[in-house]
C-alpha cells in the first residue's frame, strides 16, 4: 500500500467527523436519543460571510491530505458540505469502550461511489448493514462512514453508525428539552454547542502532577451551552447553570479575575485589548451568561500569524 494511504483515509473519515436557521430536523432525528453533548455548523449560512469564507478556505491552505482528498473524489467539505452535526452519548474518563467515539452528520452532495472507491482504493473495507446501507470501514474497522442518500452522510465509530442507520426507520426522538435548547442555539448562531451535562465530565482524567486553577470552580456547572455567530461582527455566547447560586458567583468572579490578568497581560496589542473589553459577565442566581466581540476583519487579523505559521510548517513538511 502507498505510504499516503493510512493518512488519505483518516483524512476521509476525520473530514466527515470534524468539519449552523435550526439544526436540520432529519439530522437531529438520527442522533442517538441518550445523547450528552450535541454541536452543529451551518456552513451553507456561515459561506454567506467574510469571516465564514476565511475559515473555510484555511481548510485548504492548511491540510495537504484535505487537498489530496479534493483531487482524488472531488469532494470539497467546504463546498459540498451544507450542514454539520456531531453528538456523543460517553465520556471519555468514564467510557470503558475505547473505540466508541461518537457520531457526525452531514447535509451537503455527495458523489458516493466516486468516494467510495477513492476510500477502499485507500485501504478501506465495506461491510453490507440492514441489507441495504454499505459502511465504509477504516483498517481496523473501528470507525465507518455510511451514505444513507445521496445528501446525508453519518461516520463515527461501527455502533454509532449502525444505531443512525437503525434509526432511519425506529425513531427514537431527544428528549423535549434537549431538542428546545438545541433550536434555541442553533437558530441564533452559526456554530454551536450544547452539553447536558457537567463539562468537566467530558474531560479525561487530569495527568499526574497537572493542575487546574478553574478545575474546582467549573465542577459546579451542571450543563452548558455556547455558540458563535459570524457577521460584520464575529459575535462569541455562553451560559452555564451552576449547581448553587453561590457557586455561580464564585466561578463569575474567578473568570472576572483571569479577564482582568489577561487584560494586564495584553500588552500593547490592541486587538488583544478590544477583544476582552467587549466581555461580559452577568449571573443570574446559578446562571452564568458570557458574550464577546470583534470585527470580523480584526478578529481575522488574529488568527493571521498563527494561520501563517502552520501553512510555513505544511510547506517545510512537502
Amino acid at each position: 500500500m502507498n505510504m499516503k494511504a493510512p493518512l488519505l483515509t483518516a483524512t476521509l473519515f476525520t473530514t466527515f467527523s470534524g468539519v449552523l436557521s435550526a439544526a436540520d430536523p432529519m439530522l437531529l432525528n438520527l442522533v442517538m436519543p441518550d445523547a450528552k453533548v450535541v454541536a452543529g455548523v451551518n456552513v451553507q449560512q456561515a459561506k454567506g460571510t467574510q469571516f465564514g469564507q476565511y475559515i473555510l478556505n484555511q481548510m485548504q491552505t492548511t491540510d495537504a491530505h484535505m487537498q489530496e482528498l479534493v483531487a482524488l473524489t472531488g469532494f470539497d467539505p467546504r463546498r459540498d458540505v451544507i450542514e454539520l452535526l456531531v453528538a456523543s452519548n460517553a465520556a471519555p474518563a468514564a467510557n470503558h469502550e475505547p473505540n466508541k467515539v461518537g457520531l457526525a452528520l452531514a447535509r451537503g452532495t455527495f458523489d458516493v461511489a466516486m468516494i467510495t472507491a477513492a476510500a477502499t482504493q485507500h485501504g478501506a473495507v465495506t461491510e453490507l448493514y440492514n441489507n441495504n446501507v454499505t459502511i465504509i470501514e477504516d483498517p481496523k474497522q473501528e470507525g465507518g462512514i455510511a451514505f444513507l442518500s445521496p445528501t446525508i452522510v453519518v461516520a463515527g465509530d461501527i455502533a454509532s453508525v449502525k444505531g443512525a442507520i437503525d434509526r432511519q426507520t425506529m425513531a427514537q426522538p431527544l428528549p423535549a428539552d434537549v431538542t428546545v435548547k438545541i433550536n434555541q442555539w442553533s437558530t441564533s448562531q452559526d456554530a454551536w454547542g450544547v452539553s447536558t451535562v457537567p463539562p468537566m465530565s467530558m474531560a479525561g482524567p487530569p495527568k499526574a502532577g497537572q493542575t487546574n486553577p478553574m478545575a474546582g470552580a467549573v465542577q459546579a456547572v451542571q450543563s452548558a451551552a455556547g455558540g458563535v455567530k459570524f457577521g460584520d461582527k464575529v459575535v462569541f455566547s455562553g451560559e452555564a447553570s451552576c449547581d448553587a447560586a453561590q457557586n455561580a458567583k464564585t466561578l463569575s468572579d474567578l473568570m472576572q479575575l483571569m479577564l482582568n490578568m489577561a487584560q494586564m497581560q495584553a500588552g500593547s496589542d490592541p486587538n488583544v485589548a478590544a477583544l476582552i473589553q467587549s466581555t461580559t459577565i452577568t449571573v443570574n442566581r446559578n446562571a452564568i451568561t458570557v458574550s464577546a466581540s470583534l470585527p470580523q476583519d480584526v478578529f481575522t487579523q488574529m488568527l493571521a500569524p498563527k494561520n501563517a505559521t502552520e501553512q510555513n510548517r505544511v510547506q517545510r513538511r512537502k
